[in-house]
């Protein structure tokens, strides 16, 4: 069977079968790396969209923000309750060390924001079991779900 992907390449790392499983059924806690309370930014945005579909949003930054009514955390490992899905918003460069929290804390999945690649990260997320996706925005792919 082959998987449909959106993106070119030979990794599959945007396959919309995996899109749909991490949106529908992975669980509805995501930690936003990268989300801060500057309306500028676009996780602050993807955030916003991600709690009118029903998501937990939990705000990752340094600076621990509360926003959206969530309050915040420096860092993955000090979030102290489980968390299913990773959306980072780094760059690319800072992303598989993300990944890589991601994958000590026990979550099920981790989401590359838009411009967001790192093809060794990948390769090691989905080694250590978890789903994962690079270069999509849940934003934009949980109202196509319909």
């Amino acid at each position: 069977m082959s998987v449909h992907t959106t993106t070119a390449g030979p990794t599959g790392y945007s396959a919309d079968e995996t899109v749909r499983r991490i949106l529908t059924s992975t669980g509805d806690t995501w930690a936003v790396v990268g989300l801060s309370t500057n309306r500028a930014r676009a996780a602050y945005g993807v955030a916003a969209v991600l709690q009118r579909f029903g998501k937990r949003i939990v705000p990752v930054h340094p600076k621990a923000e509360t926003v959206h009514g969530e309050q915040g955390y420096a860092s993955l490992a000090d979030i102290p309750f489980p968390v299913d899905v990773v959306d980072v918003f780094v760059n690319s460069e800072q992303a598989g060390g993300i990944a890589d929290e991601a994958v000590a804390i026990d979550a099920k999945a981790v989401w590359f924001q838009l411009d967001v690649i790192d093809e060794s990260a990948f390769a090691r997320t989905r080694a250590a079991g978890l789903d994962m996706i690079m270069d999509r925005c849940p934003a934009i792919e949980i109202p196509r779900l319909g």
